[in-house]
């Protein structure tokens, strides 16, 4: 029978709950966001495009957020092996994030309406900086509320002495957090100082700080899902945590590039962002071997589903399509163009989205009391939302080739209708996509919220499979996933990777410049599609051969360990 083991554990539902809320009303707005693509007349004067697009920004960060609290709530005291200290200022972060939560709703209509709410030298109402429009009054409810969690953390956690790396690494993202919102916390007059310091806060969450949580917090899943080795665990994120500060702390300067910073920027810039895959590439491995290291059949597959799909598309979207588009003489043509959501949507929603939603999928079973419950949806939910956002990537990644050519090379007219027929079949088919992602996000949120009382009518699931049963024999697509071949899926992914890459720099040809687009399109064509059916092809292999352990003896059922020190 799956147990709570701790009673402050239960804390987490309303973290939980609330990011499954959050997040179909996110999707929601990319969905009429991507109507708007296709229709600029829609809801002209009520909810313009740059008003739903900062509210699909900000909901987005604000459910990941959520996830997150939710996870190191429900894992704290299994970490820990107590209870989580304070739990009256763990309620009070709940309050304090749905308020800042309809504050960042209600804040668009003063951006509409031009007003800031100047008071003392410092923007209190709302301040129009992308990813941080809310305005000084939420800003410093956001940083009362990073200190809790930080705060709540800390006190729950051990003596440091007793701490392995899975305790650092989070102790670390935690705190860090915490220091990193107060570049966001002045104003600064100057545009080019005030981005400067604007990515200080965006970049060193997304890119520094959320991936040292991402990858503590995943380690633990592991340990958790395949009683993986906490020491081997603690290995990985120990040198996961410290590629991505290596990396990703000068790699914040592929931002630098066209603000005003001094050009050597864009040397460092290039060089250090060319290095920012290579934690994730370690983390990609690690998950290939702690999936197979005992071979049993899987507890909870829609979680490791999610957790897959997080590595992954972290891998693509971060990695890949990062490492394609922040070297200098390739952001030169990608920077603010439809090349940019691509990347950005498989990052943030893979990485840490999937990161979320795989955690809720572990937790709210345990916290519901359900030994067995229906994993269909959850799987089902899976390929819809995977496969409709790897379809929108590659809409946004293909106008954008188109839009990079129309616009920037040849110079043409956006509003005199020139780029606009270029881009309509791409602006189409984000919607066709969203669509498929909207009805994944449904069946998400509807499984996570009615999960309890649709108890009594679970099907089993691999662990009630009897001893007797007759092993079934794997086909050729689900035998069992060798080590070899894993990395030769990886490379797949890099070589395409690497001619979409020198697709971009073909933009700098004198050829193309004069009005020649074969290459850069060609190159296009080949390496964005190849890219993401690559990647739709390994997870389905990838599943398959976990999903072929269910067919041999049962495993006892799922229990929660406790985590303590390393041994």
């Amino acid at each position: 029978m799956i147990k709570i083991e701790y009673k402050t554990q239960r804390l987490s539902m309303r973290f939980f709950m609330l990011m499954a809320v959050l997040f179909i009303i996110q999707v929601c707005f990319g969905l009429l966001l991507a109507l708007q693509q296709v229709d600029p007349s829609l809801l002209a004067g009520k909810l313009n495009f740059n008003i739903a697009r900062a509210e699909h920004l900000n909901l987005g960060i604000l459910w990941i957020l959520s996830g997150f609290i939710g996870t190191i709530l429900f894992i704290g005291p299994l970490m820990s092996k107590r209870e989580l200290a304070a739990p009256g200022l763990i309620k009070f972060l709940f309050y304090a994030l749905v308020v800042v939560t309809i504050w960042n709703v209600f804040s668009q209509s003063f951006a509409a309406k031009g007003v800031a709410g100047w008071w003392m030298g410092q923007p209190w109402l709302q301040e129009g900086l992308e990813y941080l429009e809310a305005g000084r009054a939420a800003d410093v409810v956001i940083l009362i509320g990073f200190a809790i969690l930080a705060y709540v953390v800390l006190r729950t956690f051990p003596p440091r002495k007793e701490w392995n790396e899975i305790h650092w690494g989070l102790a670390i993202g935690v705190v860090a957090l915490t220091f990193v919102w107060l570049f966001g916390m002045f104003f600064v007059e100057r545009q080019d100082l005030s981005e400067y310091f604007r990515w200080y806060v965006v970049h060193y969450w997304v890119e520094g700080v959320w991936e040292v949580i991402h990858i503590s917090l995943i380690g633990f899943l592991l340990v958790l899902l395949f009683d993986a080795n906490v020491k081997s665990v603690g290995y990985a994120v120990f040198w996961g945590v410290t590629l991505v500060w290596l990396s990703g702390l000068i790699g914040n300067a592929h931002h630098y590039f066209w603000i005003g910073t001094p050009e050597f920027w864009q040397f460092w810039g290039s060089l250090f962002s060319a290095l920012e895959p290579l934690p994730l590439v370690f983390c990609f491995w690690h998950i290939y071997l702690d999936a197979h290291h005992d071979r049993k059949p899987l507890k909870n597959a829609p979680a490791f589903y999610f957790i897959l799909g997080s590595v992954v598309l972290e891998q693509v979207g971060a990695g890949i399509l990062g490492f394609t588009m922040t070297f200098a003489l390739t952001n030169v043509w990608s920077h603010g163009t439809w090349i940019t959501p691509a990347h950005g949507h498989l990052a943030l929603f893979g990485t840490f989205g999937m990161l979320g939603i795989a955690s809720a999928y572990f937790a709210v079973p345990v916290m519901r009391g359900i030994p067995n419950f229906d994993q269909r949806l959850g799987k089902a939910a899976f390929w819809l939302v995977f496969t409709g956002m790897l379809g929108i990537a590659f809409a946004f990644a293909m106008g954008g080739n188109a839009q990079i050519f129309i616009y920037r090379t040849l110079g043409l007219n956006w509003f005199g209708g020139d780029v606009y027929p270029a881009m309509s079949v791409f602006k189409a088919m984000i919607p066709a996509f969203g669509t498929l992602f909207l009805t994944g996000t449904g069946i998400i949120v509807y499984d996570l919220l009615t999960m309890g009382h649709r108890a009594a009518a679970a099907v089993p699931v691999a662990d009630d499979v009897h001893t007797d049963a007759v092993p079934h024999a794997p086909g050729r697509w689900s035998r069992y996933l060798k080590g070899y071949e894993a990395g030769l899926w990886l490379m797949g992914m890099w070589i395409f990777g690497a001619i979409i890459t020198f697709g971009l720099l073909s933009f700098n040809l004198d050829v193309v410049k004069a009005g020649n687009p074969t290459l850069p399109y060609l190159l296009a064509w080949i390496g964005y599609p190849g890219l993401l059916l690559i990647t739709l092809l390994f997870v389905w292999r990838f599943l398959s051969s976990l999903e072929a352990r269910t067919q041999v003896p049962a495993a006892p059922q799922i229990v929660l360990p406790v985590v303590g020190q390393a041994t």
